[in-house]
């Protein structure tokens, strides 16, 4: 069963973002403030849920939360930060626009560049060990997948609306077919020189 939060003297939000490990789109973060008598059921990991658990969830955190956020780094700021920084960026903007500023937060993970004058602890498996990370799990997720779907309607080829940006074989693929989007994370290494082969081979 998870924890609340992580202490309870302190106003705190959880923290997590979604996306990192994609070849397209932005990273996503979001922050958030849980009450402490919050009782959400199902609520964990994201990646340890259904779809429509994860959009219902969505649903209830958004209106119990004592304030929540969510925010993006797009593929271009990206590109110039690295991942990682653009990961903690991301959360920092989530944390910046909460309704309620908190006094310390969560973070899933082991690493993060802190944020002005507010405490932190990094938690490895946060999301799976504190509501108020699963939350924010949970909203980053669903926000930054509903961004993919909309976007997959400008470029169907990738089938972003079904691996949400992610290095399938599909996606790589149509990278190879179709050359890079506007969206793709250049710094990455969207083509798989195996699959190149292969398919030159059948070709």
């Amino acid at each position: 069963m998870l924890l609340n939060c992580y202490q309870e003297d302190l106003l705190e939000a959880g923290c997590d973002e979604a996306g990192r490990g994609c070849l397209a789109g932005p990273v996503f973060a979001a922050a958030v403030i849980l009450p402490k008598n919050f009782d959400p059921g199902e609520l964990n990991d994201s990646k340890k849920l259904t779809h429509q658990q994860r959009c219902s969830l969505r649903l209830i955190i958004e209106k119990e939360a004592i304030a929540w956020a969510v925010a993006a780094v797009d593929n271009v700021e990206i590109d110039q930060i690295n991942i990682l920084n653009a990961s903690f960026l991301a959360m920092h903007r989530a944390v910046e626009k909460l309704a309620i500023q908190p006094r310390h937060l969560s973070i899933d993970g082991n690493r993060f560049k802190t944020y002005p004058n507010i405490s932190h602890t990094c938690i490895i498996k946060g999301d799976g060990k504190y509501l108020n990370i699963a939350a924010a799990s949970i909203l980053a997720k669903t926000h930054r997948d509903q961004y993919m779907v909309d976007i997959s309607l400008q470029y169907p080829h990738y089938q972003w609306h079904q691996n949400k940006g992610y290095p399938t074989i599909v996606h790589r693929t149509a990278a190879l077919e179709h050359g890079l989007s506007p969206y793709h994370r250049k710094s990455f290494r969207i083509t798989d020189p195996q699959l190149e082969l292969l398919l030159k081979t059948e070709g």
